[in-house]
């Protein structure tokens, strides 16, 4: 092997890629900090010898954590290999989590209406009583005008807790197990894998979130009620301590069941209608891999995942916002708001508020999924092409 020295950015010892008569070595040994350098070479790594050309990370096989960095100009190695600095599963999260939660909370103020009016025409005609709203636009304006713009806004301290409680559990779950489930040579779960994770994550997350949730359905609701039947939550915490208070601490936890099911079935059908979408249009012939057809294959999960979750909805709905009478609830079970919803008010009347939900889910998964398509394009370009 040829002399050795130390590379000007970091000042660890290297192997020199140039023996003393000015011959390339090919050999190199990769401890701490190493160099890729010429037309090919071989590494060194532990127990692992592998070889590859310049910039074909891929076809390098670094141990997990490792990165090439370019060099910074002229009197450097033309790549430095070093490896990551170590980090455990909630420092490498936190700052996505910090970042997601402040993009989550900012969102909860715009689809704030969204989720008040979606929840009043799932309790439209309960009981077999006559609806209240037509449409969705009937029952916006109704609201409007009955309670005025403050009055849309009702239940938005919950909705924020919501945020807060489900979106930091849910991205921290799923951020640990994701790290744990890693190989150790850095390959990522697979697809299979990471959807058992976002379902778990998702399910995780709803069961933290179930208190400010039920405070949500019942703020949001109060409106739709005669003055003397209202509960009159002054905001979330006011709520969390009266419902504890007046009918015990499980109550908290009403319709954990159902919300922790409508997690899991947004998460799967999310994912499986939009690989499945995408698919289909690519075979079409009329799209390629491009924004549009990422586009169009999100609109399309959206569309089914807003369908395949609205009757489990539903039922996390009239649950939530169930009285007792005399000493008894309105609804036994899930399968018991099902059963009555369909029989009282028509089988169509488990997708009430199709419009408003999909109005806040729809965007929802097509930011989701056009982010991600286009991070995924990056990490090829920037790390695996040649």
């Amino acid at each position: 092997m040829g002399a050795r020295g130390r590379t000007p950015d970091s000042g660890i010892e290297t192997a020199n890629p140039f023996n003393g008569a000015g011959r390339e070595t090919p050999k190199i040994s990769l401890s701490g900090t190493g160099i890729i350098r010429g037309k090919g070479t071989e590494a060194s790594t532990g127990d692992r010898k592998t070889s590859g050309k310049v910039g074909e990370l891929k076809e390098v096989g670094l141990p997990a954590r490792w990165a090439v960095f370019p060099s910074p100009g002229r009197g450097f190695p033309a790549k430095t290999v070093r490896p990551l600095p170590a980090m455990d599963a909630q420092d490498e999260g936190l700052p996505v989590l910090k970042g997601r939660l402040k993009e989550r909370m900012g969102a909860t103020v715009f689809v704030q209406p969204l989720d008040l009016v979606k929840n009043r025409m799932q309790l439209s005609g309960e009981g077999a009583k006559t609806r209240e709203y037509k449409t969705s636009f009937h029952a916006l304006t109704s609201i409007l005008r009955a309670e005025g713009l403050r009055g849309i806004y009702t239940g938005l301290s919950a909705g924020l807790l919501r945020q807060a409680t489900y979106t930091t559990t849910r991205l921290g779950i799923y951020t640990v197990l994701f790290e744990r489930l890693t190989g150790a040579d850095g390959t990522p779960p697979g697809f299979l894998l990471k959807a058992l994770i976002g379902m778990t994550a998702g399910a995780t997350g709803a069961f933290v979130g179930t208190p400010a949730e039920v405070a949500l359905i019942r703020m949001t609701a109060d409106g739709r009620l005669p003055a003397d039947q209202r509960r009159g939550y002054k905001n979330v915490f006011n709520a969390l301590i009266r419902i504890a208070r007046e009918e015990g601490v499980p109550t908290l936890w009403r319709g954990c069941i159902p919300t922790m099911a409508r997690a899991v079935v947004v998460n799967a059908a999310q994912l499986a209608s939009y690989s499945q979408s995408k698919q289909f249009l690519l075979d079409s012939g009329y799209f390629s891999d491009n924004i549009l057809c990422h586009f169009c294959a999100s609109m399309i999960s959206g569309l089914v995942t807003t369908a395949a979750s609205m009757p489990v909805d539903i039922v996390k709905t009239r649950i939530q916002n169930m009285r007792m009478i005399d000493g008894k609830p309105e609804y036994k079970n899930g399968l018991d708001v099902l059963v009555k919803v369909v029989r009282y008010e028509g089988f169509f009347s488990l997708w009430k508020g199709f419009t408003p939900y999909y109005a806040r889910l729809g965007p929802h998964t097509v930011l989701t999924f056009i982010f991600l398509e286009q991070m995924n394009k990056a990490y090829k370009r920037l790390f695996l092409s040649g």
